[in-house]
């Protein structure tokens, strides 16, 4: 029986951009999630914390396949009788597209503590310029 690595010490972590720019919806999330989780890095370990900061720019430009933009909705519901709102996947991208690319890459990370800690590492702006060029981001490959 093989023994499970467990990082010792400090774990390094990074600022990563991600550029979104005419890249499918899917592919740019799964990015994303990799760069989150830190399966990108040899060290991976579930379990831990061992991912990156990701900043994503450009999501309002971002794009779908198909008929998606008409036929995919995001739904939200009031808890109160008939009170179940839908937004299709054009209109969100319009107003709201760092929504988008957030609920994407929710999908694709453990719905739990670590998971909700996960997605706080990820600042998504909707056009090219960002806030954080203090932090020294790197660009992803």
């Amino acid at each position: 029986m093989d023994k499970t690595y467990v990082p010792k010490g400090k774990i390094e972590r990074n600022w990563v951009v991600v550029d979104a720019n005419e890249q499918t919806l899917g592919r740019v999330a799964t990015q994303i999630a990799t760069l989150l989780l830190g399966k990108h890095k040899p060290t991976y370990t579930p379990g831990v914390m061992m991912g990156d900061s990701v900043i994503v720019v450009n999501a309002a430009h971002i794009v779908v396949t198909g008929n998606r933009l008409l036929e995919k909705f995001y739904y939200q519901h009031s808890g109160y009788p008939g009170g179940l709102k839908a937004t299709s996947l054009k209109d969100q991208l319009r107003n709201r597209p760092d929504l988008v690319i957030r609920h994407a890459v929710w999908g694709m990370i453990p719905h739990n503590k670590m998971g909700r800690q996960l997605i706080k590492k990820l600042r998504v702006y909707p056009e090219a310029q960002h806030p954080h060029t203090a932090q020294t981001p790197e660009a992803a490959e």
